[in-house]
């Protein structure tokens, strides 16, 4: 569904969440939970580095002793299987994925120049201005939609402030149960709960998550576009005993993953979210 218009209208009140940065996973050192990454499952690597190192200005990077792709912005990791997803990000859990960026024009141009399409006009909800694929909302605040490959959306926000070009925002989940979900985000991640905007959301370090109303029935991430989404995560083993304590069922246990230098585990959200837990990703590559 059209959702410029809800999910704007709250960036303004939490624009500087992350409005200054000095390295990767900066944020680490400001809770013992914070966002790590996304990892995308891709029919095509060079099309996705296209889009995110040629286009958005990304790094490529190399992890540890694993040969993965890995591309790096202020605050997050994307990491890319190279397997045809079943589906875009339009109709999942986590329905797109959204960068700060101090210039939003310059990045538009950048992005239709690099081959790629913007989608503004087909989503944001009917009445903000949309003028060279950038929509004006209330305040004066600026927004654009581009389609990556393998359809993936992304949402771009202007933050004139910021200390970086561009660097990690926020995600936006979108589910019938949208304050249910917020809450159990909070409960589980210890997510600050804010309630400026019309939409439900709730921030960790460096990151807002916005929770969106569905009208209808969402897909599980698993196997779509952004495959899942991953937590660096303190004592990453008392985090899964606890867990399990209230009874969530870890899809994979508490364990090292040697090629990257760190420790994961996985579970499942109650909506279908595929989530990774990691110690270590902070000091990575």
């Amino acid at each position: 569904m059209p959702r410029a218009a809800t999910s704007a209208l709250l960036v303004s009140a939490l624009m500087l969440v992350a409005s200054t940065a000095a390295a990767q996973l900066f944020s680490a050192k400001q809770g013992a939970i914070v966002y790590g990454h996304h990892h995308l499952y891709v029919t095509s690597i060079p099309d996705d580095k296209k889009f995110f190192i040629d286009a958005l200005g990304g790094k490529s990077v190399k992890v540890g002793t694993s040969t993965a792709e890995v591309v790096e912005f202020p605050n997050v990791f994307i990491f890319f299987t190279p397997q045809p997803p079943t589906g875009g990000t339009k109709g999942t859990t986590v329905e797109h994925i959204s960068f700060g960026v101090q210039n939003l024009h310059r990045v538009v141009e950048k992005i239709k120049t690099s081959g790629f399409k913007m989608i503004t006009l087909s989503e944001v909800a009917p009445g903000p201005k949309v003028k060279n694929d950038i929509a004006v909302l209330d305040g004066n605040l600026s927004v654009a939609y581009a389609l990556a490959p393998d359809d993936l959306i992304v949402e771009f926000v202007e933050q004139k402030r910021q200390a970086r070009p561009i660097m990690l925002h926020g995600l936006y989940f979108e589910n019938p149960q949208n304050a249910e979900m917020q809450a159990w985000y909070v409960k589980i991640f210890g997510a600050q709960p804010q309630s400026k905007g019309i939409l439900p959301s709730a921030t960790l370090p460096g990151v807002v998550f916005y929770f969106a109303h569905s009208d209808t029935p969402v897909a599980p991430t698993r196997g779509r576009a952004i495959d899942h989404i991953g937590f660096e995560v303190q004592n990453l083993a008392e985090f899964c005993k606890n867990l399990e304590a209230q009874g969530i069922k870890l899809d994979s246990p508490y364990r090292p993953a040697p090629a990257f230098n760190t420790y994961t585990a996985h579970f499942t959200d109650p909506w279908g979210t595929n989530i990774e837990l990691v110690e270590g990703m902070a000091s990575l590559p």
